[in-house]
C-alpha cells in the first residue's frame, strides 16, 4: 500500500516538474514564431524530454538513490517521506510565491533522511553543493562571451539577412530542444530516484515511467508555462535565446553525465542576467535579481531538508521535538517572503528577459 502511494506520489511529481521546468525549454522557439503551433512546440518537448531520461538519466538516479544517503536508509516509508517533503515544500513555495528548484528540493529531502538517520555521504553532498555555486557562474561567463561576440557579429549586419534569420530560427529550436534533453536527463531523478533507493521500483523501469510522465506533464499541463515563456521573449533576440537555452542545456546535460542533480532555472537565469551584463555593465545587478536568487538557493533545499527530517522524526520514530525547528524554518521562510514584498517576489514576466536586451 505504501508502495504504490509513494510511486503515485513520485509520478504526479514527475507530470508537475514536465509542466513547469521541461515546457518553458520550448518556450523561445515558440514564442518567436520559429514553432508555430503550440501543440507541435510541446509534442517535440515531450519527445525531447523522454529521450533525455531514457538515454541519460541514470546516472542522476543513482545519486538520488544512492549516492547522498545508502540504499539501505531509502526504505518504502522514507521514499514516501522524501518524495512528501519535496512536494509540500512545492506546495508551500507556491503559497508564499517563492519559486524553488526541483533539483535542490529533492536533494534537500534525501539529505533530511540522511541527516536523521546519521547516514549522510557528506563529500557526495559537497559535490552536489559545489555544482549549484559553479554552475551559474560558469553560465554568466559563457553568456558575457557569448553576447560579446555576438555584438561583434551584428555590427557587420550579416545577421539582418533573410537566410541568417530563417537559420537563427531552426537553431534555437534545436536548442530548445536540446534544453528540454538535458532537463530529462537531469529532472527525471528528483521524481524517481527515491522509488529507485527503495526498491520499488528497478532502476530502467524507474528510469522509463518517470520519463513517460515528465514528457506527459510538458505534453498535457504544460501550455500555460509555454505562452508564459513565449510572452516573455517578445524582448529577446534568437541569437541570444541561442545562448540562453544553450548555455543551460549544455551546462546541465554535463552535470548529468556526472550523476550530479543541477537547478537548470537558476542557470538560466545566470544566462540571462551575463547578457545583459554585456549591454548594461553592473547595473544588470538589480536588488530583486540577487534577493530572488539567493532566496531560491537558501530556500529550497533546507526547507525540504527540515520538512523531510521532520515527518521522519514524527511519524517514524516518535519524537515530536522537531516541531520546534519547523516552526523556525517557517517564520524564516515569511521572513523571506516579507522582504522579497509581494510585488516583488520575482521579476515581472518581461522584466528577466529585457535585461537582454538593454543597452
Amino acid at each position: 500500500m505504501l508502495a504504490a502511494i509513494a510511486m503515485t506520489i513520485g509520478l504526479f511529481f514527475a507530470m508537475n516538474i514536465g509542466a513547469s521546468g521541461a515546457a518553458a525549454s520550448m518556450g523561445i522557439a515558440y514564442g518567436s514564431g520559429s514553432i508555430k503551433s503550440r501543440k507541435t512546440a510541446l509534442l517535440l518537448c515531450g519527445a525531447a524530454v523522454f529521450l533525455g531520461a531514457w538515454l541519460g538519466g541514470g546516472e542522476v538516479v543513482k545519486t538520488m538513490g544512492s549516492g547522498i544517503v545508502p540504499k539501505s536508509t531509502f526504505t518504502v516509508s522514507i521514499a514516501l517521506i522524501v518524495l512528501a517533503s519535496a512536494a509540500l515544500s512545492l506546495f508551500l513555495a507556491n503559497i508564499f510565491g517563492i519559486p524553488l528548484s526541483t533539483s535542490e528540493v529533492t536533494v534537500g529531502s534525501v539529505v533530511g533522511a540522511g541527516i536523521a538517520y546519521q547516514s549522510l555521504f557528506a563529500s557526495k553532498l559537497l559535490w552536489i553543493i559545489s555544482f549549484w555555486l559553479i554552475t551559474p557562474l560558469a553560465a554568466f561567463i559563457i553568456a558575457v562571451i557569448a553576447a560579446k561576440l555576438i555584438r561583434i557579429l551584428r555590427s557587420t549586419k550579416k545577421t539582418k539577412k533573410p537566410g541568417t534569420i530563417r537559420f537563427l530560427g531552426f537553431l534555437v529550436t534545436l536548442m530548445g530542444l536540446f534544453e528540454a534533453f538535458s532537463a530529462g536527463m537531469n529532472n527525471v531523478a528528483n521524481a524517481v530516484g527515491p522509488l529507485v533507493g527503495a526498491d520499488i521500483l528497478p532502476p530502467e523501469a524507474g528510469i522509463f515511467w518517470g520519463g513517460i510522465f515528465v514528457a506527459a506533464g510538458a505534453v498535457f499541463l504544460g501550455s500555460k508555462v509555454l505562452e508564459t515563456n513565449g510572452k516573455k521573449i517578445t524582448d529577446i533576440r534568437l541569437e541570444e535565446g541561442c545562448i540562453i537555452s544553450g548555455t543551460g542545456a549544455g551546462i546541465v546535460t554535463a552535470a548529468s553525465l556526472f550523476g550530479i542533480p543541477v537547478p537548470l532555472t537558476q542557470i538560466t537565469t545566470s544566462s540571462i542576467i551575463g547578457i545583459g551584463f554585456a549591454g548594461q555593465g553592473r547595473s544588470v545587478f538589480q536588488k530583486e535579481i540577487v534577493i530572488r536568487l539567493l532566496g531560491v538557493w537558501l530556500v529550497s533545499p533546507v526547507l525540504s531538508m527540515v520538512l523531510s527530517y521532520t515527518l521522519i522524526q514524527i511519524i517514524i520514530k516518535h519524537d515530536f521535538y522537531p516541531i520546534v525547528a519547523m516552526a523556525g524554518v517557517l517564520i524564516s521562510v515569511f521572513g523571506v517572503r516579507f522582504l522579497m514584498g509581494r510585488q516583488n517576489t520575482a521579476l515581472p514576466e518581461n522584466e528577466t528577459y529585457k535585461l537582454a536586451r538593454k543597452g
